[in-house]
């Protein structure tokens, strides 16, 4: 989408023309889930999640004052919530998350975590090095996994990656190398224990 478009867009949706607000949807409904999902663990969550993120996007539209891109807005607005979710569930003890490998194909806009394999004993190391991913990320903290999602899963630029977090670029990319270690280290204690 071309920023003349964008705009023309959101000068509709803060019309609250409803068609924009679908086409909205229609645009980021893919990331928003992958995004969230990646954040939370859980896809029941995820869901409830994403469409809160929308809800929100429609009430706060007039928010939005256009120093960023949309998606930028609409990504932070989404971190934002997952971030509360993860410290309301924590309170309540319902951490209760599913494996990422129990999606079925094609339920979400999925970024593969591993390179895919070719032969069947590949195929096999392949599946275990992704279940080892996909439960590292989830096990990372808060702020670590926000800049894995975005930076590695989501393939945001840094620029953006900050504008979302409201952290430096040279912050982010600190962050996000210590972010990778983390990762690494509890991928291979994991897979070097199965």
């Amino acid at each position: 989408m071309t920023p003349g478009q964008e705009d023309k867009l959101i000068r509709r949706l803060k019309q609250r023309d409803e068609e924009a607000f679908r086409q909205v949807v229609l645009l980021y409904q893919q990331k928003v889930f992958g995004l969230v999902y990646r954040m939370i663990g859980d896809r029941q969550e995820a869901e409830d999640i994403s469409q809160e993120v929308f809800i929100t996007v429609f009430k706060s539209i007039d928010s939005f004052r256009g120093e960023s891109k949309f998606s930028t807005w609409l990504f932070r607005i989404s971190t934002n919530l997952c971030k509360n979710r993860l410290k309301y569930l924590r309170r309540r003890a319902r951490d209760r998350t599913q494996p990422l490998d129990k999606t079925p194909p094609g339920e979400m806009n999925h970024t593969p975590l591993a390179p895919a394999p070719v032969t069947p004993d590949k195929v096999a190391q392949g599946r275990q090095l992704e279940a080892a991913l996909q439960t590292a990320v989830r096990e990372l903290d808060e702020e670590h996994r926000v800049l894995i999602v975005l930076r590695d899963l989501q393939g945001l630029p840094y620029s953006e990656i900050s504008e979302i977090t409201g952290l430096n670029q040279g912050t982010v990319k600190s962050r996000l190398h210590r972010a990778r270690v983390a990762l690494k280290n509890k991928v291979r204690r994991r897979y070097d224990t199965d």
